[in-house]
């Protein structure tokens, strides 16, 4: 009697823990005219994937198309325009009527092949780099040498740096601004000067523009686009039909990369 009772409660808390589980870390299948594509969505980004599971559920993916592919780099799909689109119709622009807060969570994710990452406006009018609703994308990639993923850091660098000091000036720009017009170049460098301190201390303290060894490895072997890193929320990644992915990114494509033929999700089914 005791034995069976403890199996009982045994059986119950695997029960329990794979349901908190798949609760964390849900599983999509998306049936495609090109074949099956599973995905399985990170627990790390819950705004994404409560948002994504939503739709799914809500079937608001069922028959709209991979309106963006590009070979050796990404498809992407999300578009409610382009379910019932024309040949010749220009895709891209539709939407849902929100979008997600920046999720980023780096450099545990990262764009390596399969990555399931969210698109998004650029940051000229997205600074806080929110992700659009509903349209998505899955890497394909390619593979990089150490001396090009070396390229890259330091392109990174520069870039962070850059960000950083704009940043840092803002709050100091009337003050800049007052020297500039009194013609006091000394206090302009000075407070230049500065902030630049500030952005060399924050970038020691924080070196996110550096490649994990993980990263390298992955990028080095199975590839991605690295350059992507830090720029765009990854939620999730490709468990099963990574051949899939590969083969709709070499379609052939005609205006605004969009497929020559479509290729469609049929239906998209959350399966745990």
């Amino acid at each position: 009697m005791r034995n069976t009772l403890i199996i009982t409660l045994l059986i119950l808390f695997v029960s329990t823990s794979c349901a908190k589980k798949n609760d964390l870390e849900p599983v999509i299948k998306f049936k495609t005219t090109q074949g099956n594509i599973v995905v399985k969505l990170y627990p790390e980004t819950p705004k994404h994937r409560d948002n994504f599971v939503k739709l799914v559920k809500a079937r608001y993916y069922e028959g709209v198309l991979f309106h963006r592919v590009i070979a050796d780099f990404m498809i992407q799909a999300g578009d409610p325009d382009s379910r019932n689109a024309g040949k010749k119709a220009t895709l891209g622009s539709g939407d849902v009527k929100y979008t997600i807060p920046a999720e980023i969570v780096s450099p545990q994710y990262y764009h390596k092949k399969g990555a399931l990452a969210a698109a998004r406006q650029g940051d000229d009018i997205n600074p806080e780099r929110a992700s659009s609703g509903a349209q998505f994308y899955i890497v394909k990639g390619h593979t990089y040498t150490d001396a090009q993923l070396d390229a890259l850091e330091s392109k990174n660098k520069q870039k962070l740096a850059s960000r950083l000091f704009q940043e840092f000036s803002k709050s100091q720009q009337d003050e800049i601004k007052k020297y500039q017009t009194e013609g006091n170049k000394a206090k302009v460098d000075e407070i230049q000067l500065s902030i630049l301190n500030r952005v060399n201390v924050e970038m020691d303290k924080n070196q996110q523009y550096k490649f994990t060894e993980q990263q390298r490895k992955d990028y080095k072997t199975i590839g991605g686009t690295p350059h992507l890193d830090g720029e765009y929320t990854v939620f999730g990644e490709v468990i099963e039909g990574i051949e899939i992915v590969s083969n709709i990114s070499k379609v052939k494509t005609g205006k605004l990369d969009r497929p020559i033929e479509d290729v469609r999700i049929l239906k998209a089914k959350r399966i745990k």
